[in-house]
């Protein structure tokens, strides 16, 4: 492990603890809802990945902490350590987010080649990261007409929101990620095939959010989104 690596594990964590801890104060401070503060969690969760990719050349000390977080995430849900991010009506969606993330890494990252299919992977991650954060704080908020899909219900308002910022989040990742110094091993794109696969994932990111039952949406949306992405690559 290098020095930039351990330097890396531990900004990794202590980010981590760092996040729950201030959620929690501000939370509580102001009286936040729940639903505010679980879902600034979960974009500053899904934004490390980029740090992630920063510090790390091996792969699998890199995925260590996201791993790490998939039992430490259990044991808050189960306890429900942090209120602000857990009650005894929450799903475990913060134990899935960490599941997929570690999946799409350990299946897509490749740091030193021959082909690195982490732009995919993080787009997708990016998908669920902004666009779920966004359907759900202005769907619940301000989503007025609503469908059922199976026993659960989304607002058009939610869903709107999530096709919105997915493709935005899409599109910024597959623009700003491959042929850089964060992934050297990736293959560009033009403009215009950027747009157009930005906006089918985006699609896809959609349909598996409502489709996904309460806290399953952090399975289905990245790895579908970056399985999608991948495919039309």
């Amino acid at each position: 492990m290098s020095v930039k690596e351990a330097l890396g594990l531990f900004l990794s964590y202590g980010y981590a603890f760092a996040l729950l801890l201030v959620m929690e104060a501000l939370g509580r401070k102001f009286a936040w809802p729940q639903r505010v503060t679980r879902k600034l969690i979960h974009i500053g969760a899904g934004m490390w990945i980029w740090g992630v990719l920063y510090f790390f050349n091996e792969r699998l000390w890199g995925i260590l902490p996201y791993a790490t977080f998939i039992l430490l995430n259990y044991l808050f849900y189960r306890r429900q350590t942090f209120s602000q991010m857990d009650d005894e009506k929450s799903t475990p969606g913060t134990v899935y987010f960490a599941i997929s993330i570690t999946l799409l890494f350990l299946l897509c990252w490749w740091p030193e080649g021959p082909l690195d299919y982490i732009p995919q992977a993080v787009a997708g991650i990016m998908a669920m990261t902004w666009g779920d954060a966004f359907a759900s704080l202005l769907g619940q908020a301000y989503g007025k007409k609503s469908y059922r899909v199976f026993s659960h219900h989304r607002t058009w308002l939610g869903s709107s929101a999530m096709f919105i910022f997915s493709f935005m989040a899409i599109g910024i990742t597959l623009w700003v990620l491959p042929a850089s110094t964060l992934s050297p091993f990736s293959m560009t794109m033009a403009s215009g095939k950027i747009i157009i696969n930005a906006l089918v994932a985006a699609a896809v990111a959609t349909l598996a959010e409502a489709w996904a039952p309460a806290g399953t949406d952090n399975l289905t949306v990245p790895l579908l989104t970056s399985a999608s992405l991948i495919l039309l690559y």
